[in-house]
């Protein structure tokens, strides 16, 4: 930085910013040297004529790369100072510190040449307004940004070159070890951890789900291995969903070397910024693939068939590829086709519900077409009489294979629960070597080293305690255990195992156990309804493409035997056209009537029964005018009252109202001599009700008593202090005063 020439007055009035920057965390922190040498061009900056107060030092982005695929905080505000012309001079060590793409490089080469800001580095000072210092920085920028994808693809290179041999150490994934020479992998040469794998395996091929798989882990509560890092001991933990579908869909446990799974890209989200994302590739996309590269816990043909068993688990997509094929896990429910069964009509796969108190199948294509202008299923059966049809056939194809059947599974039964004990048997072989090695240790150290002595002694003690733990829990377990059949008891077993109809039906067998049993054998049902012929054909196709056909005679409708009375009906049809559904349901409540299977009614029973019967809804009614009949809530609102108002005039008989039938709402009819009823000031000789009772002398029953029959006239007062009811006292019938006392 020898052209002190380029350095003006005004340079030096603004700011000299020095930029630091290094490529990651891992350079900040061994790489020491690097960042001395940058944060000393504060001192260069003082050198060129800077006093310390303008030089700011930008170093928030140490430990980030410079290729712009992450986002630079201290290189944003760096390019805004420059944009806003208050730098003066821009100090790096070098330009690959500043930006290693051309994007960012030039932005700022444009900006400063803009506002008259200098860039400096070890080599000169650059003003990028001049034309030869401007070719001579996008020199430098485009040389910084090629040495980079030199020494990328260097790297990447050695790397593929490495993978393709089998030969580059990654991580691996639990239950296994890199052996000493090049590429060796070899299985974990623990007993316990190995047999946590291998017994994942072997219950998947038996529960066929990954999440059942978990579950039967949990239950019997099997420890699963952690590796948290390559030269640390494993943690043993309680199972976990994903732990397990990694070691299923992990080709490596299929003895197999992997490379490129996944890509790593780099997009634009909505805002305009780069964002980086892995995607996932399929099978023939992987850079690599070398089976057999080492000994596995699966074969790769059974590796293969267990992703295709997963596949087939996921729920598809309605209307995708897989949909067609894709039968799902199996599960709880009753409806013995549960994913297999698809309609004779559209092709779909048919859905299942449950109806009735005892839920009982049914099935329905989720499928609509337009009958009278309303969707309706093209299929929509019981499922009863079309389970037990393929059950008969299931068993029915059975008959060869039942002995061998009961045999198997008294076999696996007690396979499963030595499974089980191994696991635990090793476990308290763990904790014994836990609880020798501390005690070695603890022997080992110098008795009057009581601070160290006393640490050990405790790790001593806590192995002791889970060494009686896992003693304990083997113990309960080896008591819990069913004692082996022996010959005789095996030889009913496989007496009673001929019937293979009774172990079928029998309560202990659940309707999960029915469907995977059926899975084994049959591969797809599509059923087709014949209701002209009250019949449904059945399609069966077997596992190995062979297929078989099924009728099975369905119910036929019967008329119903109870319907609702006639005078619930008739009642109906006289409140429907002037009260909603919800109304109606109130007033037949109050009523105390019951639909036809004794039920109360409420807004969908009533609006189902006036559909069945054809009887036409309450229609809401144009503006009112005079005479009209209004509800309660109508009339306030036009006369300017509350409801309840109305109410107590209607209970106390000072207008008149009416209803269809007891219960229903009131209705009153607004005439306008109603209207004349509710002023908003009085005429004269009006009083307050309070003050006429005064006036005339009478108790309020009795002054009532007359307003009803006409002897007084009355008005209500809907505004004011003292609005109400008012009565006329002045000029009355003569007559009207004969009567008081």
């Amino acid at each position: 930085m020898i052209e002190h020439s380029k350095i003006a007055t005004g340079h030096l009035a603004r700011q000299a910013i020095v930029y630091l920057r290094q490529s990651s965390a891992s350079q900040v922190e061994n790489n020491r040297e690097s960042t001395d040498r940058q944060y000393a061009l504060s001192g260069r900056a003082r050198e060129l004529g800077w006093p310390t107060e303008r030089i700011v030092v930008i170093d928030e982005d140490l430990g980030l790369s410079g290729s712009g695929s992450v986002m630079r905080s201290g290189f944003a505000r760096l390019t805004s100072e420059v944009a806003l012309a208050r730098v003066g001079i821009v100090l790096g060590l070098e330009v690959s510190r500043l930006a290693r793409n051309n994007a960012d490089w030039h932005r700022l080469i444009e900006l400063a040449g803009l506002t008259d800001t200098l860039i400096g580095d070890a080599d000169g000072i650059y003003h990028p307004a001049l034309f030869n210092d401007r070719l001579l920085l996008g020199l430098k920028g485009a040389m910084s940004e090629a040495e980079l994808h030199v020494l990328r693809a260097r790297l990447d290179g050695g790397i593929r070159n490495k993978a393709a041999r089998g030969e580059l150490r990654r991580g691996l994934p639990v239950g296994f070890i890199w052996g000493e020479d090049d590429g060796e992998i070899l299985i974990h040469p623990d007993e316990a951890v190995s047999h946590v794998i291998r017994t994942i395996f072997a219950r998947f091929a038996e529960l066929g789900s990954a999440r059942r798989v978990w579950l039967w882990l949990r239950a019997n509560d099997i420890k699963f291995p952690l590796r948290l890092g390559e030269h640390q001991d494993l943690r043993w933990s309680e199972a976990s969903y994903h732990g397990v579908h990694a070691v299923l869909a992990n080709p490596v446990y299929a003895g197999a070397y992997v490379y490129g799974k996944n890509r790593h890209e780099t997009v634009l989200d909505e805002t305009g910024a780069r964002r980086k994302r892995v995607r996932k590739l399929p099978r023939d996309e992987w850079q690599v693939l070398i089976k057999d590269h080492h000994q596995g816990y699966i074969d790769w043909p059974a590796f293969e068939v267990n992703q295709q068993r997963m596949a087939t688990n996921t729920q598809p997509r309605p209307h995708s590829d897989a949909s067609r094929h894709s039968a799902g896990a199996v599960r709880e429910g009753g409806a013995l086709l549960q994913g297999i069964a698809h309609c004779g009509h559209c092709g779909r796969r048919l859905r299942t519900h449950y109806r009735g108190r005892n839920a009982a199948p049914g099935y329905h294509c989720a499928g609509k077409i337009i009958v009278d202008g309303r969707g309706v299923y093209c299929l929509n059966i019981g499922g009863v009489q079309i389970d037990e049809a393929v059950a008969a056939a299931f068993l029915e194809a059975l008959e060869p294979a039942r002995l061998t059947a009961t045999i198997e599974a008294a076999e696996r039964l007690e396979s499963d629960r030595e499974a089980t004990l191994k696991q635990w048997r090793l476990d308290v072989e763990r904790a014994q070597f836990a609880v020798n090695r501390a005690e070695r240790r603890y022997r080992a150290v110098d008795p009057d080293n009581r601070l160290v002595a006393r640490s050990l002694e405790r790790e001593w003690e806590e192995a002791l305690r889970a060494l009686e733990a896992a003693k304990t829990e083997l113990a309960r377990r080896e008591e819990a255990r069913p004692r082996l059949l022996s010959s005789q008891e095996r030889a009913k077993l496989l007496t009673l195992g001929v019937d293979l109809v009774s172990v079928w039906h029998a309560p202990s067998t659940t309707a999960r156990d029915h469907k995977e049993l059926l899975r084994t054998l049959i591969e797809e049902v599509t059923l087709h309804v014949d209701r002209d012929n009250a019949c449904a054909r059945l399609t069966l196709r077997w596992k190995g493409g062979a297929t078989g056909q099924l009728e099975v005679a369905l119910p036929r409708s019967r008329p119903a035997t109870v319907r609702t009375d006639e005078d619930t009906l008739t009642l109906v049809r006289r409140l429907a056209p002037h009260y909603p559904d919800a109304v109606i349901a109130g007033v037949l409540n109050r009523q105390g009537r019951q639909t036809a299977r004794g039920h109360r009614f409420d807004a969908n029973r009533v609006g189902n029964l006036r559909r069945h019967w054809n009887i036409p809804a309450c229609k809401a009614r144009p503006q009112t005018a005079d005479g009209d009949i209004l509800t309660i809530r109508q009339a306030a609102s036009v006369l300017g009252v509350a409801p309840s108002t109305l109410h107590r005039h209607l209970n106390d008989g000072l207008i008149r109202g009416e209803q269809i039938t007891p219960g229903a709402p009131w209705r009153i009819r607004l005439t306008n001599e109603l209207k004349a009823r509710f002023l908003t000031t009085p005429d004269d000789g009006f009083e307050p009700i309070r003050d006429a009772l005064d006036t005339l002398g009478l108790s309020r029953q009795a002054l009532l008593q007359r307003v009803r029959h006409g002897e007084l006239e009355s008005v209500h007062v809907i505004r004011g202090q003292r609005k109400g009811l008012w009565i006329k006292t002045i000029d009355q019938n003569p007559t009207l005063f004969e009567h008081m006392p």
